[in-house]
């Protein structure tokens, strides 16, 4: 017997198509890199993208071809987002952070046959352009170019049919070891991203959210929210800066009520507002991922009336696996039992299952009992089977994709990450984890940065030894620090020593590169 219901494909176009026709007119603000603003709409963005997928065909691109971005937030970008998956095209952004070996790699891996990029990215456009081999057209998105190639065309054409399980846009990871792979989304698995995506637990978006997205629109599908926002017609305020005087400028003005970036982001906010007296009075969603946010941030913002989202997702998960969502007897809980909450990870919606294994054997299934720590394995429809050109899954025989991190699963499915597998520091047989014991650090007033590595030692295999960057004209001393950690990590935690460094490497995304760091202190040594 068949079912009785319509066959209607779950892809992108419809997002854009239900923005424009119900919400045509909720507007698209951007503040360009120039400092000038325009205004658009939903059903503006929508003909734009119209018009730029009838000169992606005028230009020879068809069905499966890969158009690349290199751009920052604004509206152009957005058009681009739904003007190359409309061609039938795959959308692939380009995060201009990487490193110009990985440059070079990922576009001649992906082999795009467009780029479309920022004026202030021209510099390193001109410098690879003889090294990216398969790029035939370039187009500057914010002078004008971009501008005139689309309205030479006048929007009257219809989508390029593709199915639900066609891809519509690649990612690459930031590739902290070896080349980065490429992750290539699916119509079908980004559609139902989205929609979970605007729940409650998650984004909490409706037609009435303004929504200034600091994660940038070329890093892990920009967190789902440009698919999100044209399924419930928020209004997007988008800024090609990031600096904090101008976000929050930006936030005041429009009255932004939902914001979503990575924790220094929030850092950089905190020190603005506290410098000069900012507010962000009409916010009241905030979602923090990327990397484990520390107590002290997530409590500063509870105590601004502001719903925390702590989230953890991946590239490889389209991004999103879990958030920080209230519990179900969230208003019989104390202030700190609250932050205590929004400090893990959060649960999974409905379309990701997770669970974690022993380190040891990356085998044997832990209890979710709040105690035992493992290897944290996914899986889910929005979840990688398979890395874009890969001969073989990246997934075992039940489709457990392996993610690297490290968490205990508690009985109320709540996630509590608490390092990589690569990071955590094994003492005596027990693990420690590094991620807690920085976060830790960050919460003294002292401390601007940190990062915990398991250095060798003769009788405990490794100890952990903490890298503190002070603030700026602080004069704090590593037995201050040392006080300051002893009544909020296990004793046997405590670090062997406190090191103090003028700055703490990151990787291409933001994130603290242990790996660089390791590198540095390669020949550093503990005594017994």
């Amino acid at each position: 017997m068949s079912g009785a219901m319509q066959d209607w494909d779950l892809v992108v176009t419809h997002l854009i198509d239900h923005a424009a026709r119900e919400h045509g007119q909720r507007e698209i603000v951007t503040r360009w890199a120039d400092g000038s603003e325009t205004r658009t709409g939903w059903a503006d963005i929508r003909q734009d993208a119209k018009k730029m997928a009838q000169a992606l065909g005028a230009l020879g691109i068809t069905k499966g071809d890969r158009v690349a971005t290199l751009a920052m937030n604004h509206a152009h970008h957005l058009v681009c987002w739904y003007g190359a998956t409309g061609a039938g095209a795959i959308l692939h952004t380009i995060n201009p952070r990487l490193f110009e070996d990985q440059l070079e790699y990922i576009a001649n891996h992906a082999e795009d046959r467009v780029l479309l990029y920022d004026a202030a990215f021209r510099p390193l456009v001109d410098k690879m352009k003889s090294r990216w081999t398969t790029i035939e057209h370039y187009i500057c998105l914010d002078d004008g170019e971009f501008r005139q190639w689309i309205d030479h065309q006048n929007g009257d054409v219809a989508w390029v049919p593709v199915g639900e399980r066609d891809p519509c846009m690649l990612c690459y990871t930031s590739g902290t070891t070896g080349n980065p792979k490429g992750v290539l989304y699916e119509h079908r698995s980004t559609v139902i991203h989205a929609l979970v995506a605007l729940q409650p637990a998650i984004f909490d978006a409706d037609p009435q959210s303004v929504m200034l997205p600091v994660v940038p629109m070329f890093h892990a599908a920009s967190w789902g929210l440009p698919w999100g926002g044209a399924a419930t017609g928020i209004k997007f305020v988008f800024s090609a800066v990031n600096d904090p005087a101008v976000l929050c400028d930006l936030m005041r003005r429009e009255r932004v009520t939902h914001s979503a970036g990575v924790p220094t982001v929030w850092q950089a906010m905190f020190h603005h507002m506290d410098a000069t007296g900012d507010t962000l009075p009409d916010l009241r969603q905030a979602i923090i991922g990327g990397s484990a946010a520390p107590r002290f941030m997530i409590e500063r913002l509870m105590r601004m009336g502001v719903n925390v989202a702590h989230a953890w997702g991946m590239t490889e998960t389209s991004p999103i696996g879990t958030t920080g969502a209230k519990t179900y007897d969230w208003d019989d809980l104390t202030f700190e039992q609250q932050v205590d909450v929004k400090q893990m990870q959060g649960r999974a919606p409905f379309g990701v299952e997770l669970r974690t294994v022993d380190l040891t054997d990356m085998q044997t299934v832990l209890p979710r009992d709040g105690v035992s720590s493992g290897a944290l394995q996914v899986r889910g429809p929005w979840v990688i089977r398979r890395y874009f050109k890969a001969e073989e899954d990246a997934v075992n025989a039940d489709g457990w994709f392996d993610t690297g991190d490290v968490g205990i699963l508690h009985p109320d499915g709540t996630l509590q990450l608490t390092d990589r597998t690569k990071d955590v520091i094994k003492s005596g047989g027990e693990w420690i984890s590094s991620v807690e014991l920085e976060n830790a650090a960050m919460g003294h007033p002292a401390v601007a940065e940190a990062a915990a590595l398991g250095m060798p030692h003769p009788r405990w295999d490794e100890r952990p030894v903490l890298f503190v960057v002070r603030k700026q004209g602080a004069q704090v001393e590593a037995a201050a620090i040392a006080e300051f950690l002893a009544d909020k990590v296990a004793k046997w935690w405590l670090p062997d020593a406190i090191e103090f460094v003028e700055d703490i490497p990151h990787t291409a995304t933001g994130k603290i590169s242990k790996k660089d760091l390791r590198a540095r202190f390669s020949d550093y040594r503990l005594s017994a």
